[in-house]
């Protein structure tokens, strides 16, 4: 057996692991690198692989930076299954349809400006026809539903608690009369999240491809990060603002409609407008819906109790039509506004942030991670002028950031399932999805539990077994 690291290799996006055994390839992922725009397209249009040689694919998850070349790999060639869950797979045909979108609209404002200096036009990533012809791929089991897909190798998801149908890949490969457990984490989840159950825990590994993003730093409780954002909606509220907040369509929007829900109804808060303004995360709720089995034990109680879904109550609105979208901005009464994108890089949330962020009663509420030169990242920053449509505005809005909110495992968790994996007879640890800071800070941590089995293999390195 070879593990060949292709992508997430010493760097978080663009997952790609490919297994070789019993003469087959096995890929784990396909997911698309995010960097700067050269490296970006040169990663993601040409795979260090043959896609026509690839026998199978399994995604933990449909985030883009694990299902986002998908695409690409159909268009060169790849016609095989795609192993996911039944959420997994309807979440992955919306996401990247709408990438494909996205990659379309840019190309074409490039082209724009290309036209004028008489340059050669440049090529969307893919299209979204390209993205349509994923979803008939997709073969789907559920979580612990066993499933072949090469020769001698028994393959189960796991519930990975980090959105909707994440997993765990567990692959128990048979080779020349060798057994040998390969157990992937995926997107390591976290304890006590909103809706969704807590990660499966590795047992019986012989080898461990980790994920090691947050290695280097610890989350505030989900607790707290609940009575934070309840505090900063509440004081809002009670100056006659509004609450804006930027977020990612999948898995975050339901997390805060969840936890607005579960405040209403406890009387935390009064009933308000809430509105989920983008049509990707309305699509993604409405998946969410069709798939209560996948929540948690407390959201079912929670539902049980309150008599109605977690993700509808009084006052939530879902926009999907522009119009709807412009009506909000026409009101001046409070409310929630939840709109994407999460990084307030493109979408609605940019209407919303401009007709906002110049009023004082009103505050930019920040839910997660802003990387670098993003609207974001200059928001959580509280700069005092920000650029948006290409006017500068100022931000008068008041500026919260709310930490722990996090989907991902932080150093705890990450050392806990190290740990698990470690209890009988682990070979080794791979340490994928992460920089080099957070890596190995995580690879001290486990020396002191006595973990030393561990590596932080760069692209294109090989691991035999």
């Amino acid at each position: 057996m070879k593990i060949r690291f292709y992508g997430a290799a010493r760097t978080v996006t663009g997952s790609q692991h490919l297994i070789e055994v019993n003469g087959k390839k096995l890929l784990l992922e396909c997911g698309i690198f995010q960097g700067r725009r050269k490296e970006f397209y040169e990663r993601n249009c040409c795979f260090p692989f043959n896609p026509k040689e690839i026998d199978a694919v399994i995604l933990s998850h449909a985030h883009i930076d694990h299902s986002g070349n998908l695409p690409n790999l159909v268009k060169q060639g790849y016609g095989n299954p795609i192993y996911a869950t039944p959420p997994t797979a309807e979440l992955a045909g919306i996401m990247l349809r709408d990438s494909g979108h996205i990659y379309e609209e840019n190309a074409n404002y490039i082209n724009k400006k290309k036209r004028k200096h008489g340059e050669p036009a440049v090529q969307p990533l893919y299209t979204i026809k390209d993205a349509e012809k994923v979803p008939g791929l997709f073969q789907t089991y559920g979580y612990d539903e066993p499933f072949e897909p090469v020769s001698g190798v028994t393959a189960r998801l796991v519930d990975a608690g980090h959105i909707l149908g994440s997993a765990a890949v567990v692959l128990d490969i048979e080779e020349k009369g060798k057994k040998t457990r390969l157990w992937f984490s995926g997107d390591i989840g976290r304890e006590r999240l909103p809706l969704l159950r807590d990660p499966v825990m590795p047992e019986d590994v012989d080898v461990l491809l980790m994920k090691c993003t947050y290695g280097d730093k610890a989350h505030r409780a989900p607790e707290s990060a609940y009575i934070e954002f309840r505090d900063v909606v509440k004081r809002t509220i009670e100056r006659g603002g509004k609450v804006i907040i930027p977020s990612f369509a999948v898995g975050r929007t339901q997390e805060l409609v969840y936890c607005l829900n579960q405040m209403i109804t406890a009387g935390e808060l009064p009933r308000m407008p809430v509105f989920v303004d983008s049509p990707l995360a309305i699509n993604a709720t409405e998946i969410f819906q069709k798939y209560p089995d996948y929540f948690d034990d407390e959201t079912h109680e929670f539902v049980r109790t309150g008599r109605h879904p977690a993700l509808t109550f009084p006052g939530l609105r879902y926009t999907r039509l522009v119009k709807e979208s412009k009506e909000i901005n026409e009101r001046d009464d409070p409310m929630v506004i939840i709109s994407a994108s999460g990084m307030a890089e493109a979408g609605r949330i940019l209407h919303h942030l401009m007709h906002n962020i110049g009023d004082k009663r009103n505050t930019v509420c920040i839910v997660s991670w802003q990387a670098p030169h993003t609207l974001g990242r200059r928001l959580a920053e509280r700069q005092k002028t920000v650029r948006i449509f290409g006017e500068e505005m100022r931000l008068r809005a008041e500026i919260a950031t709310i930490g722990g909110l996090s989907a991902h495992g932080g150093q705890k968790m990450l050392l806990d399932y190290a740990q698990a994996a470690n209890a009988n007879g682990l070979r080794h640890i791979y340490l994928v999805h992460g920089d080099k800071r957070p890596a190995s800070i995580l690879m001290e941590k486990m020396c002191e539990r006595g973990i030393t089995n561990v590596s932080f293999p760069e692209r294109g390195e090989i691991a035999e077994f």
